[in-house]
């Protein structure tokens, strides 16, 4: 019989909780350090707050510059530039000025958006058209982490597990369901989650970080919070944080076969399904 195994690490601002559910509990034991290993060495390459990562040096680039990147960085890097296509330009890395002036309450007008990245098609390298913009990697960087995590598990085996990044970001693998709260101010859901990742975004994650990429600002939602099911973290993360700035008309036509989207509604009565609109 399986047994289930729990773990937790302090890392990327958050803490990280691995459930492990498999036949040799030592395994187990061996594969939630390597996954916590996993977690720090993502991080001295993906957080902009540490000295010398590749994102802290991306944000330091000058005009004219091109730097090569840590395989790791470049592929989070990619799946942020899908992304950012995907959401047709809501959700954006490279907002890391503003998102910086919207978490530390500073006063005065958001810094305005200026300069231009370019990740290299071909290499694992970006280069800096003009400077200004800095990336801020978040949410979908947690997301990354929490999906690079599973492959390693399910590489030495592991049946099933849960894997979550604070209370924003969780993954499901493997044969079991895991049921998953969705917690409003005044409500709560009942969610199945079953090899899909569930990532939340609101007002209340985080001081209300989400900006616009039209203006920098913090926009007016539509919703207090969304929850948002993806295959993976990484793209769960920056849907949800795009479907943030969606209007409703729009979230109604974001749900498809493999995804699945929940709103608390203004008055945070109920959390809502909503289901796609008719075409």
């Amino acid at each position: 019989m399986s047994t289930h195994d729990s773990y937790t690490h302090e890392a990327m601002k958050t803490t990280f909780t691995l459930h492990l559910r498999n036949d040799d509990p030592q395994l187990a034991r061996q594969v939630a350090h390597a996954c916590i290993a996993l977690i720090d060495e993502i991080e001295a390459k993906l957080s902009r707050y540490v000295c010398g990562s590749d994102v802290w040096q991306i944000n330091h680039m000058q005009t004219g510059e091109t730097r090569f990147l840590s395989e790791d960085c470049y592929a989070c890097l990619r799946i942020a530039l899908d992304a950012h296509v995907q959401t047709g330009g809501r959700f954006d890395i490279t907002l890391g000025r503003q998102i910086e002036h919207r978490k530390n309450h500073t006063a005065g007008p958001a810094p305005q958006l200026c300069g231009q990245l370019m990740v290299d098609p071909d290499r694992p390298a970006i280069h800096c058209i003009e400077a200004g913009r800095e990336i801020d990697l978040g949410g979908i960087g947690k997301g990354f982490a929490l999906d690079r995590m599973q492959a390693l598990a399910q590489d030495w085996g592991i049946q099933s597990g849960l894997f979550a990044a604070g209370a924003s970001t969780q993954l499901a693998f493997g044969p079991q369901r895991w049921d998953i709260q969705l917690r409003g101010d005044h409500a709560t859901r009942t969610l199945s989650l079953h090899n899909q990742a569930l990532s939340a975004s609101g007002i209340g994650i985080q001081g209300s970080h989400i900006v616009s990429p039209d203006d920098g600002r913090s926009p007016h939602y539509t919703y207090p919070r969304i929850w948002l099911q993806e295959p993976t973290a990484a793209l769960a993360d920056a849907w949800s944080t795009a479907a943030m700035l969606m209007t409703p008309d729009e979230l109604q036509h974001l749900p498809d076969p493999q995804r699945a989207l929940f709103i608390e509604t203004q008055d945070g009565t109920t959390i809502e399904r909503i289901t796609a609109a008719e075409s």
